[in-house]
């Protein structure tokens, strides 16, 4: 059986900045308008009542609902109902053409080698699995989202929490240790290990190297099955 990927995104495949200055600016522009016009639709009601929630004010004060988003989005704050709609909004962005969404080249290319040698790959990001779904189906190489078996997000569980990485091994019917976790952060390598995944850490630019796992400046030299 061919090998099991776990990716992150940001600064794993696909660069930080585009994130921070592409799209966290779009949704926080036009979240407020998208709530006014949608706020009575099952699925944003359900999302605004559960940010009302943790915000612990009354989903009827929409200006309050959306303060508190927009803050969370300053902050980086990685709620759930704020990322769904976050994903909401980004769809429409995405289908009038504003953005594609970045993938470095070297991680591109290492993706298709992998898909084309059977590797399972799948996705584990703070961003909803709708928004992930979008993103790489609108890539700037166009819709690869095809080449991927799973999307997992912190419906999971947190990214820096073990039993997360237990829990999406066991949705991808892997064991632990089947399964090669990519990504930038250090925290979240030593949740995967402590879990039983093997670990890389992909150590561009700014990155502070993680003691501990195996590391690659990108993914030119990364074998597409190194388990």
């Amino acid at each position: 059986m061919a090998g099991a990927a776990l990716l992150d995104i940001e600064g794993t495949i696909a660069d930080i900045a585009f994130v921070k200055h592409v799209l966290f600016p779009y949704a926080r522009r036009a979240l407020p308008g998208f709530i006014q016009a949608h706020a009575d639709e099952p699925e944003v009601a359900a999302e605004i009542a559960a940010a009302a929630e943790l915000a612990g004010i009354s989903p009827d004060d929409r200006e309050g609902v959306v303060a508190a988003l927009v803050g969370w989005i300053d902050a980086d704050r990685k709620a759930t109902p704020l990322k769904a709609l976050q994903g909401m909004v980004w769809k429409t962005g995405y289908a009038e053409g504003d953005f594609t969404a970045h993938l470095y080249p070297d991680a591109y290319d290492w993706l298709e080698r992998a898909h084309a040698n059977g590797v399972s790959l799948n996705v584990y990001s703070s961003g909803s699995i709708a928004a992930q779904r979008l993103y790489f189906g609108h890539s700037d190489y166009g819709d690869i989202g095809h080449w991927f078996d799973g999307f997992f997000d912190t419906t999971s569980g947190p990214k820096k929490e073990a039993g997360s990485y237990r829990s999406i091994a066991t949705s991808m019917k892997r064991s632990p240790e089947a399964v090669v976790f990519y990504s930038d952060i250090e925290a979240e390598l030593d949740a995967a290990a402590e879990a039983g995944m093997q670990t890389i850490q992909i150590v561009r630019p700014g990155t502070e190297p993680a003691p501990g796992h195996k590391r690659y400046p990108d993914f030119s030299s990364i074998p597409v099955d190194p388990s």
